[in-house]
């Protein structure tokens, strides 16, 4: 993409243009290279369908057919998935609803309470506040461009250059607030980890999971699933349940 550099001429076309649109120009422009390439691949599976289908018994040509219909539909989801990650970042989808939605789907059913868009006080508005048997977190979301690498390096995180403290201090210092708050309203004993859904980019570890300067980074697709399997308490029934009680009474929901 261009950045103005003395080096590469400026192409008056993409001036102003921003890192969204120019995405999509480029993903429009290798549309017909891509059908290409899939046509290839359908090909492929056609001859070696009716290579192979007679050998295991089965008729030659519907053999050829269904590989070719099964090898160009996995090129085809391949490079929608790969355009849909971006959905968030290009502005086309909001990344609290698709997280949301995720969160309830994973763990409603194994007793999880999940709050969106809650204010603490004194502090910046979060995105979704989860309640359940393993304890309490809390987690936002961005967006990120779909080249971004996100890492950590010893104990640091890093998105591309830039280091993820700035983000870990304003999410952390939300959940200690509300830990802070939630355990004088009620009594119990509360420690909220947080967690960045992220949208785009790519995080550099197994899993879609990264933890660094106290902040959990991951896909929101993975968030679910690893808040069921990190829980570091007990909570009771009866204290998810003035826990969520609470929670709602003393944090603003967001418009």
């Amino acid at each position: 993409m261009p950045s103005g550099s003395i080096y590469v001429p400026r192409d008056e076309k993409f001036t102003g243009a921003s890192p969204q649109n120019l995405y999509e120009t480029f993903w429009f422009a290798g549309r017909k290279n891509r059908i290409r390439v899939r046509a290839v691949i359908t090909a492929a599976g056609f001859v070696v369908g009716n290579l192979v289908g007679p050998r295991l018994g089965l008729n030659m040509l519907a053999a050829g057919i269904g590989l070719a219909l099964l090898a160009g539909g996995t090129d085809l989801f391949i490079a929608w998935r790969l355009h849909e990650r971006t959905a968030v970042w290009r502005g086309k989808r909001r990344g609290e609803v698709r997280t949301g939605r995720l969160l309830r789907l994973g763990l409603r059913r194994h007793g999880y309470r999940v709050m969106d868009g809650r204010a603490v006080p004194g502090e910046a508005s979060i995105d979704h506040l989860v309640i359940g048997p393993g304890g309490v977190w809390i987690v936002d979301n961005e967006a990120w461009s779909p080249d971004t690498l996100i890492a950590r390096y010893g104990e640091r995180l890093f998105f591309d250059e830039k280091f993820g403290t700035s983000v870990a201090k304003g999410l952390i210092s939300a959940a200690g607030s509300l830990a802070a708050l939630l355990t004088k309203e009620t009594g119990i004993e509360v420690s909220i980890a947080p967690v960045l859904a992220v949208h785009g980019g790519k995080i550099k570890a197994r899993g879609g999971v990264l933890h660094g300067e106290g902040l959990t980074v991951a896909y929101p697709r993975r968030i679910a699933r690893w808040v069921r399997t990190h829980g570091s308490t007990e909570f009771t029934e009866d204290q998810i349940e003035l826990l969520a009680r609470t929670a709602a009474r003393i944090l603003r929901r967001m418009s």
